[in-house]
């Protein structure tokens, strides 16, 4: 580990070397026919060792000819969305440190030697590029909002989160993609990666990345509602399956109080009177209370399978070493 950290240190990254990690580039592309030679060659400058993957996705247009004449290693991912892709590429990609990137041109390559010195000398298993941006045009102020809407609710759900947890800057260890089961099919992927990291409490850091604007011919792909709607979807699903007692034991308090103001005015009239007049607001009332017990126990029956899923994926996790110690002398 100290005479990687030194080489680094010395003469920033030009792995792979004998003993040393090796790294791939991994670029999820649709339709960017205009940015992807750009991108390859920007990698390439910053890591000339390192491979570089390009996996298209049903591109319409050039993307694919023009990635493997930049150089690239060109495949192919025929599902639709970037989790299909993403789920491609950390199956079949062998390395031990891999740079996740979008092939638009738009993240800081050069950046990419800090963000894997930082991995190998703290024994990361993730370092998140955070945008950061003086052009609006490149990360426009709804995106930015929508963001920090999105990062504060998963920080209000999981505890800890990160300042930009739909960048698509990233580099991982070869334990937590190969410990990531992605479940994701679409743009939600970023979260869903970042939901992991926090539920088996990896090593994780954030480092700020300057953040372009796409070059001209290029288009973005996003939606901005449609896309949040999806990643709000994603985070209501991972905090039910991550968090059972807390999510149906929020439903079981909202069913008991309905039940109990429901309760109150009936309980009033028997006290003073021996009757039950509202029949059916009572038979209410009751069901009400059975479905919050209902729901209580199946977050408590669901926290223990949570519990034994979450053993297994840290011990599939545990199966790998840390980066650069498998390559220690």
């Amino acid at each position: 580990m100290e005479h990687i950290s030194e080489f680094v240190a010395e003469r920033e990254i030009t792995f792979p070397l004998p003993g040393s990690p090796s790294i791939a580039v991994i670029l999820p592309c649709y339709n960017e026919e205009a940015a992807i030679a750009q991108t390859v060659a920007d990698f390439r400058a910053a890591l000339p060792q390192a491979d570089i993957y390009v996996y298209d996705n049903n591109s319409s247009d050039r993307t694919a000819e023009v990635a493997g004449r930049a150089g690239a290693i060109v495949r192919t991912e025929r599902m639709q969305g970037k989790g299909h892709v993403v789920r491609r590429m950390f199956a079949d990609v062998e390395a031990d440190i891999y740079i996740m990137a979008d092939g638009d041109a738009t993240y800081e390559a050069a950046a990419a030697p800090r963000l894997v010195r930082r991995l190998v000398e703290e024994q990361l298993d993730m370092v998140v590029g955070a945008r950061k941006t003086e052009v609006e045009a490149a990360y426009r102020s709804g995106h930015r909002l929508g963001n920090a809407l999105l990062t504060g609710i998963l920080a209000r759900l999981f505890g800890r989160s990160f300042n930009d947890i739909l960048s698509g800057y990233r580099v991982f260890s070869r334990r937590f993609v190969k410990s990531f089961p992605v479940l994701s099919q679409g743009f939600e992927i970023e979260t869903e990666i970042s939901v992991h990291a926090l539920e088996l409490k990896m090593p994780v850091a954030e480092e700020v990345t300057e953040y372009s604007a796409r070059p001209e011919g290029s288009e973005s792909k996003l939606s901005t509602y449609r896309d949040g709607f999806r990643i709000l979807r994603t985070m209501a699903t991972l905090f039910r399956m991550e968090r059972p007692v807390l999510f149906f034991g929020a439903i079981a308090g909202l069913l008991a109080l309905t039940a109990v103001i429901l309760a109150i005015p009936l309980a009033v009239t028997y006290a003073q009177t021996g009757l039950v007049p509202r029949l059916p607001t009572a038979i209410l009332s009751t069901g009400l209370m059975l479905l919050a017990s209902l729901n209580l126990f199946a977050g408590l029956i669901l926290d223990t399978v949570v519990r034994g899923r979450r053993e297994l994926r840290r011990l599939s996790y545990l199966g790998f070493s840390a980066p650069g110690l498998s390559h220690k002398g």
